[in-house]
């Protein structure tokens, strides 16, 4: 049973935003940024009464994970990818022509390839120019000390990743798989240019975010994070702090990350990601864990817990198996880890990822600290509507009610390939009107803004009605996945109306 708490003190009013990661605004560079088009979007936000800018996870994405916001070598750092070219600019660390040189014809997806190329060659140039012109240099010394507990590791496991061809840590010379102290120091002397510039990347972002971030705050408009809760074996977390990984002598995983065979899957899900040593972390009261949630809460207001069944108890398969169907469900740390959280922050500002097969003792997890859970529309038309907890009349206030996540299709492409028609029944049926393709869309995120639930969030996709083709995650599969992009600004005054009527109709 999908039961769900009373009311969490940092969501109490009804409220409304709208769920669009930084890759997919517009810009001339190939990717979206942290710059003019964020601030416009934010403009747009408070134009149409948004309380919420919700994005993916900020972390560095690579080839290696299909670009992966889930996937990173670290889960501290943030992605370069990101960086406002324009900012800098402004900064006069570049000219309208090195801006011009890496602008990419507008297209609906990412090419990864030819703007991690064209980054990299611009942030160097810029880097370049920071490090003659003498400004800033105060402030960027002073980040490196303040962050260097993550900074320096990042910046050294990168470069390794690079002078070894992008292997994996675990495959790398003994004396750098060890961490060996002193041939890290002499790498780093023979790499200071390529050291201080990977450094600066994250001082960039983090100065370009700040500033999004109070432009957004002083407008009314909180940032929703993203959390992942596994992360990648060959990230640079596995590689300074092993002893809290089920890991072998070598670094190689003794069990793996994933789900069970279901429904949809009867192989389950094999992620090939290391599962916590969960009884280690709990002797330093979780550090690590609580090391991530601060840096997250200094980048948002508020963030998504995903997978948050895994604090409950989580599927571990042997790393040596091909499929997930030998794994055995193992306990997670349940309610010590929120209770180390409660005694590191004032309060819990965290949305618990419950979507999936739960089962109640997540619920119990969940609702004992108050935690608000999600809600998704898509679910809610099945052969138990009536009695579904995704149906609007079954909501609860300590919710925050979707369309569809970044995982679902499209709410168009959702009734064009995925509802059946006694799906499209259901939901003529309990809206009480005609749903079609032009429409659906509209009629879901009515539905959505008149629920109970305190907070609605909207896929940007399903404010302006894309379909199927604009889908930017399908689970388990590798092709255009995290890619979509807008090829223009689509947040045109009639919509921001829209949207803002609503608000006003449904109280939000």
């Amino acid at each position: 049973m999908h039961s769900v708490s009373k009311q969490q003190p940092f969501i109490k009013q009804r409220g409304a935003g709208i769920l669009l990661h930084i890759t997919s605004l517009p810009s001339a560079f190939g990717i979206g940024d942290v710059g003019p088009a964020a601030r416009s979007f934010a403009d747009f936000l408070v134009d149409s009464k948004q309380k919420y800018w919700q994005v993916l996870p900020l972390n560095p994405t690579s080839s290696v994970s299909g670009h992966s916001p889930y996937s990173s070598a670290s889960s501290m750092a943030s992605n370069a990818l990101l960086i406002s070219p324009e900012d800098l600019m402004s900064q006069g660390l570049l000219t309208k022509s090195d801006l011009k040189k890496i602008e990419i014809a507008a297209t609906d997806r990412v090419n990864f390839n030819a703007v991690t190329k064209n980054k990299a060659s611009l942030l160097k140039e810029a880097f370049k120019v920071f490090e003659s012109s003498g400004e800033e240099k105060k402030r960027f010394e002073e980040f490196c000390k303040a962050e260097n507990q993550w900074l320096h590791d990042y910046a050294v496991f990168m470069l390794l990743k690079s002078a070894h061809d992008q292997k994996a840590w675990n495959e790398w010379p003994a004396g750098f798989r060890n961490r060996d102290e002193k041939k890290i120091a002499s790498f780093i002397d023979e790499h200071q240019f390529e050291y201080r510039f990977t450094q600066w990347q994250q001082f960039v972002f983090q100065q370009q975010w700040k500033s999004l971030r109070e432009y957004c705050n002083t407008r009314n408009i909180k940032l929703f994070g993203d959390l992942p809760f596994y992360v990648s074996h060959d990230s640079v977390d596995v590689w300074k702090s092993p002893e809290i990984f089920s890991l072998d002598k070598k670094g190689s995983m003794y069990t793996s990350a994933g789900v069970p065979p279901d429904y949809f899957n009867d192989d389950g899900q094999h992620w090939g990601m290391p599962v916590y040593r969960w009884d280690v972390m709990r002797k330093n009261h979780y550090a690590w864990w609580m090391q991530r949630l601060h840096r997250n809460l200094a980048y948002f207001d508020l963030l998504r817990l995903d997978h948050f069944r895994a604090f409950a108890d989580y599927w571990e398969v042997p790393a040596k198996e091909k499929t997930a169907k030998k794994g055995k469900w193992k306990p997670g740390p349940g309610a010590s880890f929120f209770q180390a959280a409660k005694e590191e922050f004032d309060t819990l500002p965290f949305v618990a990822e419950d979507l999936g097969d739960i089962n109640q003792p997540v619920y119990d997890l969940r609702d004992e600290f108050q935690l608000p859970g999600m809600l998704v529309l898509q679910f809610a038309f099945g052969d138990n509507m009536a009695t579904s907890d995704y149906i609007p009349h079954r909501h609860v206030p300590n919710s925050i009610v979707y369309t569809g996540t970044h995982d679902n299709n499209t709410t168009v492409g959702w009734l064009r390939k995925d509802a059946d028609r006694k799906t499209l029944k259901r939901l003529i049926d309990y809206a009480q009107r005609d749903v079609h393709e032009d429409n659906v869309h509209d009629v879901l995120t009515q539905m959505a803004y008149s629920s109970v639930s305190n907070t609605v969030i909207i896929p940007w996709q399903d404010i302006v009605g894309l379909n199927e083709k604009s889908r930017m995650n399908t689970p388990a599969s590798v092709k255009n996945n995290w890619s979509w992009r807008m090829t223009e600004k689509m947040y045109t005054k009639s919509i921001a109306n829209k949207l803002a009527r609503w608000v006003d109709v449904y109280g939000r």
